[in-house]
């Protein structure tokens, strides 16, 4: 039975596929505890190229990594008001070691604002100190009710970044600027295409006054948050009496940003690209860009000496490695498949006797033939074509599936049709909680700029009253 045949179709049950991909290719198995994961290597690989590149797009902006504790008293949670409301569902809490009751509450981290803003109370005192730039990779937990491998999980890793700035400009800009550089590197790197806008106040950060959002479109219909950036203001300063002398001598509260992607990611790049076969992954952070499948090696000596061949050519510019088990050449082309290596090649006995390979794209299961001395050189524009077709796939899913509308009951059609809707909104949070309940649908962003501004006269969708943004809206996971 090959591989892919255990994978439930996306058609039928979109679910049940999602996680059939995720166990059949080996990404992840589930923890010992509910909702949490164990990170397999081909899952922690493809985390770590992901983690690889934006660390060193962070660093290009004068960002330093650290890290900071699992641990904080609660205490310090519950310094910002609108921070524990928003969190307390999901804190897990330490009040015991082995028979001893702690005398103060401790929780395990779902964010590390508060820790950062008692660390920058004490470290900062002038203006000459600022801007502080940190980041750090690290695991949080949030006890979710309901988990799904990558897309919610009981502990997941991320990266957090947390900057202090003397001017709510300078803040705003910096928060602006990270969130533009998770839209770039899911288009350049994870072939996704998003919406880009900030979130309404009732979905915005807890605690923030801004939250700016990438929002990409999955195979389902259902829309990810993908990444977000903060612009919290002086909200933490004033808890945490975060001051520092500005050049006028004259004390005043500092400006901060918070801004993270997580392993979500992942999830994101399964539900966009992945297909019945299995995983599709992005040629530029696939562990493995080229396999080379050798074909009845065993009984042909010289097929495994043109392997090693290329492998030792290909090696020097690609991530690439051999597949030496020793199954059936259908059961081991089914294999790579179902774990979304974005070019196979094949070399059996009839391809050395052409002196040719086969050459077999990952995206779209098309083969071509290509002599031996030519796949070297074939290899960086395919790898190329295929960034750039899942990309132009994504982006007409998601072009082709967002519609406008103007009055309520062409918004509930089209949420029935797992759309994305643009709409006129009046932006009242209690309409917004009303069709949430009605529909499932929620805010996804408003857009920045001009976007944002609906037809003059324009009423909302909603309340027929007159309508202040153009608002997207989506089921969400």
């Amino acid at each position: 039975m090959k591989q892919h045949e255990r994978i439930t179709p996306l058609e039928k049950d979109f679910a049940k596929w999602y996680t059939d991909v995720v166990k059949q290719s080996e990404l992840m198995t589930y923890g010992p505890v509910k909702g949490t994961i164990i990170f397999e290597p081909l899952g922690f690989s493809l985390w770590d190229n992901i983690k690889t590149i934006l660390d060193s797009q962070f660093k290009k902006q004068g960002v330093n990594n650290v890290y900071f504790p699992l641990f904080m008293p609660k205490r310090f949670l519950e310094k910002e008001k609108d921070h524990i409301e928003g969190f307390a569902p999901e804190v897990a809490t330490v009040t015991r070691v082995g028979d001893t009751e702690l005398d103060e509450a401790i929780v395990v981290r779902p964010t590390s604002e508060v820790l950062f803003c008692n660390y920058f109370s004490d470290k900062i005192n002038s203006y000459k100190d600022l801007p502080i730039l940190y980041n750090q990779w690290a695991n949080v937990v949030r006890w979710e009710k309901t988990t799904r491998p990558f897309l919610r999980t009981s502990e997941f890793l991320w990266q957090e970044g947390h900057t202090v700035h003397e001017s709510a400009l300078q803040a705003r800009q910096f928060a602006r600027k990270m969130i533009k550089m998770y839209r770039k590197f899911l288009q350049d790197y994870l072939a996704i295409p998003t919406l880009f806008g900030k979130k309404t106040p009732m979905e915005r950060f807890a605690g923030a006054k801004t939250t700016y959002t990438v929002e990409a479109l999955m195979k389902d219909g259902k829309a990810l948050q993908s990444g977000t950036s903060h612009y919290l203001g002086q909200n933490f300063a004033h808890a945490f009496n975060i001051k520092f002398q500005n050049s006028k001598n004259k004390l005043e509260f500092v400006y901060q940003t918070s801004w993270g992607v997580s392993t979500r990611l992942i999830g994101a790049l399964i539900m966009c690209h992945s297909d019945n076969y299995g995983l599709v992954l992005p040629p530029k952070v696939a562990p493995v860009e080229v396999v080379i499948m050798p074909i009845f090696a065993d009984k042909h000596p010289l097929v495994m000496e043109k392997s090693q061949e290329l492998f030792k050519s290909l090696k020097r510019r690609f991530r690439t490695k051999i597949d030496l088990t020793n199954k059936g050449p259908g059961y081991k082309a089914a294999a790579n498949e179902i774990k979304g290596t974005p070019i196979r090649i094949e070399i059996g006995p009839r391809d050395i006797a052409n002196d040719e390979v086969t050459i077999v794209r990952r995206d779209t299961l098309k083969k071509e033939k290509v002599n031996i001395s030519e796949v070297r050189d074939r290899i960086k524009p395919l790898l190329t074509d295929i960034h750039n077709q899942m990309l132009a796939k994504a982006t007409k899913h998601l072009e082709d599936n967002i519609v406008e509308v103007t009055n309520y009951d062409q918004f509930k059609a089209a949420i029935k049709d797992n759309k994305i809707v643009l709409a006129p909104f009046g932006c009242n949070s209690t309409h917004e909680e009303k069709i949430k309940i009605e529909t499932q649908a929620t805010t996804r962003c408003i857009p920045i700029g001009n976007a944002s501004k609906p037809p003059v006269d324009a009423k909302c969708f909603y309340s027929n009253k007159k309508a202040k943004k153009m608002i997207y809206f989506a089921k969400a996971y």
